[in-house]
């Protein structure tokens, strides 16, 4: 969360109440989804985005678009990692959830990654990255062409 609010420029502030791993990751995803809808479907907003980035070795790229009919398209399997002592498939239940709450059709790809939090920081940087590009408004370069 700290990498994809430093690469969005976000400020973030999150709560959530104690629970087990998937479900309290789940919960900030949901609140973070609902906290992005608006600003992502603002008049003006572009709505769309896509970055590639890297950490390390590992390099992600995230292309997301709102929509009303969300969904997470993920090449990305950590099911088998364990990263800060928890199961890294929390990874997967986070950005179902983000996406669903927050109404987007998200990819995430990884294209190139051994070490698992290096895949986990790239994923993350990208998709601060591609968020902030949706939720702004496109540039002049943009609009006129």
């Amino acid at each position: 969360m700290t990498l994809l609010a430093r690469y969005a420029g976000f400020d973030l502030a999150l709560e959530v109440a104690p629970a087990p791993g998937e479900a309290e990751v789940a919960a900030a995803a949901r609140a973070l989804g609902q906290a992005l809808a608006v600003p992502l479907r603002a008049p003006g907003a572009r709505g769309y985005a896509s970055a590639s980035l890297t950490a390390d070795e590992a390099l992600a790229f995230v292309a997301l678009e709102v929509t009303d009919t969300p969904r997470l398209m993920s090449n990305v399997d950590l099911s088998a990692a364990r990263i800060g002592g928890a199961g890294s498939d929390v990874v997967a239940a986070f950005l179902r959830s983000l996406a669903d709450a927050a109404g987007l059709t998200l990819h995430v790809r990884l294209i190139e990654g051994e070490d698992p939090q290096h895949v986990l920081d790239a994923i993350f940087k990208t998709l601060g990255v591609a968020l902030a590009q949706a939720a702004r408004a496109p540039t002049r370069e943009e609009a006129d062409g």
